[in-house]
C-alpha cells in the first residue's frame, strides 16, 4: 500500500527517536520513498549521518539554509509529500503546531502543509496527562491530524512507567497506511469473536462470566483501521460494538459458533471471545420456581462446541491464520501452551485474569503472546494498545 507514496518524516527531539532509523526501514521496504527533516533537538539523539544512509537522501534540517531555500525548500517538502509522519511527536512539537508556530523548518512545515498528517507522541507519561497538553492533541486532533499512540509501558527514565511510550515501528507503518486510504489489511476478510456468551437455564436466566468484549471490540476496531473487512460475532457484550465492521449479534457457544462457519471464508480469525465450556442440556421452557423443598433444582450440563478448535482443524477452508485467547488464572503461559498444542491454534494470547488483576471487564491488559517461535511477554498496556499491537502483527504475518 505504500508503494511509490511519497513520506515526509519530521523526527522531533526525544529518546524515541532512534527507533525512526527502524521506521525508515520499515517504510522503504514497503516501497516508499522518505525524506527527513529533524529538528535541533532531535539531532542530540540520532544523527543526519546516519538517518541520511537509510532515506538515501538528503536531510533536512535548517530552514534559514541557504541552498534548500532558494526555491523556498520548506514550501516545496510541504507539497511534495503524501503524507507527513512526525515521530517521535514530543510535546513541544505538539504546542508549536497547535498554535501555528514556524520557528524551524518541522513546524514551518507542519504550518505550510495541506496533506495528511500523522503524528506518533512520545514523552514522560506526565507531560501526555498534563491539560496543556491535552488540550493541543485535541486541537490537533480536530484540526485533522491523525494519532498512532502513545502506548503504556516504561519510559527510558528510571523506574518511570504509563502511557507516554512512541509506537512501535509497524504499528506506525500501519498507521500510515490506513491515512493514506489504504491499510496493510486493504481486501482481507478477518472474523473476530468477542464479549461473552448466556446460556439459558430457563428463559429469565443464564449462565455467563464476567467478560465485558472490551478487548475484542477493541481489536475489531483495529482490524478495521488497517482496512480489513470486520466480520464482529459478539455475544452480549457490555461495551458497543464499532463502528464500520459486519456486526453478527449472537447469545449462546452454538450460535457464535453457526455465525462463524457462515462467515468463512476469511484470511483469518481470532477468537477473543469469553465462550461458556458448559450449557445446561434441558434448559426450562417456563420460569423454574420454588418448590418449598428447600432444595435446589437438579441441572444436567452438556459440553459446548470448541468453536476455536473446530476451525482451527478444518479440513478445507481454515483461516491462514487462527489465533485464540486464553484467559487464566494460574500457570498462564504453561497452560495456554498446551491449549495452542491442543486447539491447532496458530496464536495464543494468554493473559492472566485472577480478580486481583482487574482485567477481566477491566480497561487494560497484560498478555502473552504464544507462537510457533515462542511466548513474547507484552507489558500491562490499555486494551486499545493491545489491539493495536496485534493488529500490526496480524497484518506482517499476512504480508
Amino acid at each position: 500500500m505504500l508503494a511509490d507514496k511519497r513520506i515526509l518524516l519530521i523526527i522531533g527531539g526525544g529518546i524515541a527517536a532512534y527507533k525512526v532509523l527502524d521506521l525508515i526501514r520499515r517504510l522503504r521496504e514497503r516501497g516508499a520513498a522518505v525524506r527527513a527533516v529533524m529538528t535541533a533537538a532531535a539531532q542530540e539523539f540520532v544523527t543526519p549521518l546516519s538517518v541520511g544512509a537509510l532515506t538515501a537522501d538528503h536531510v533536512f534540517t535548517d530552514l534559514f539554509d541557504r541552498q534548500d531555500e532558494q526555491d523556498v525548500g520548506h514550501i516545496r517538502l510541504a507539497r511534495e509529500a503524501d503524507l507527513i509522519v512526525v515521530a517521535p511527536a514530543t510535546a513541544d512539537l505538539m504546542a508549536k503546531a497547535a498554535h501555528g508556530f514556524a520557528g524551524d523548518l518541522a513546524t514551518a512545515v507542519l504550518l505550510a502543509t495541506d496533506h495528511k498528517v500523522l503524528m506518533a507522541p512520545a514523552m514522560n507519561p506526565r507531560m501526555w496527562a498534563h491539560p496543556a497538553t491535552r488540550r493541543n492533541h485535541a486541537r490537533l486532533a480536530a484540526d485533522g491530524v491523525a494519532f498512532v499512540g502513545p502506548a503504556m509501558g516504561e519510559m527510558a527514565e528510571a523506574g518511570e512507567a504509563g502511557e507516554g511510550r512512541m509506537a512501535e515501528p509497524l504499528e506506525i507503518v500501519a498507521a500510515a497506511e490506513a491515512a493514506l486510504g489504504g491499510g496493510a489489511l486493504a481486501g482481507r476478510h478477518v472474523i473476530v469473536t468477542s464479549g461473552p456468551t448466556h446460556e439459558p437455564i430457563d428463559p429469565v436466566r443464564y449462565i455467563a462470566n464476567r467478560s465485558s468484549g472490551a478487548q475484542g471490540t477493541a481489536l475489531a476496531a483495529a482490524l478495521r483501521d488497517l482496512g480489513a473487512r470486520v466480520t464482529f460475532v459478539t455475544g452480549p457484550a457490555s461495551v458497543p460494538a464499532p463502528s464500520g465492521v459486519e456486526v453478527v449479534a449472537v447469545e449462546t457457544a452454538r450460535e457464535m459458533l453457526a455465525a462463524v462457519e457462515a462467515a468463512l471464508p476469511a484470511e483469518a480469525a481470532v477468537f477473543a471471545a469469553a465462550v461458556a465450556d458448559w450449557r445446561v442440556k434441558n434448559a426450562s421452557h417456563s420460569k423454574m420456581k420454588k418448590d418449598g423443598s428447600g432444595r435446589a433444582p437438579a441441572l444436567e450440563f452438556a459440553e459446548n462446541p470448541d468453536i476455536l478448535a473446530t476451525v482451527s482443524q478444518m479440513e478445507a477452508g481454515r483461516p491462514r491464520l487462527v489465533i485464540g485467547f486464553a484467559a487464566e488464572t494460574d500457570d498462564v503461559v504453561a497452560h495456554a501452551r498446551a491449549k495452542r498444542a491442543r486447539k491447532g491454534c496458530d496464536w495464543i494470547v494468554a493473559n492472566d485474569v485472577r480478580p486481583a488483576t482487574g482485567i477481566m471487564g477491566g480497561a487494560e491488559n497484560a498478555v502473552t503472546l504464544i507462537t510457533g517461535e515462542g511466548a513474547e511477554d507484552w507489558p500491562r498496556l490499555a486494551k486499545d494498545e493491545v489491539a493495536r499491537r496485534l493488529a500490526a502483527r496480524i497484518a506482517a504475518a499476512l504480508g
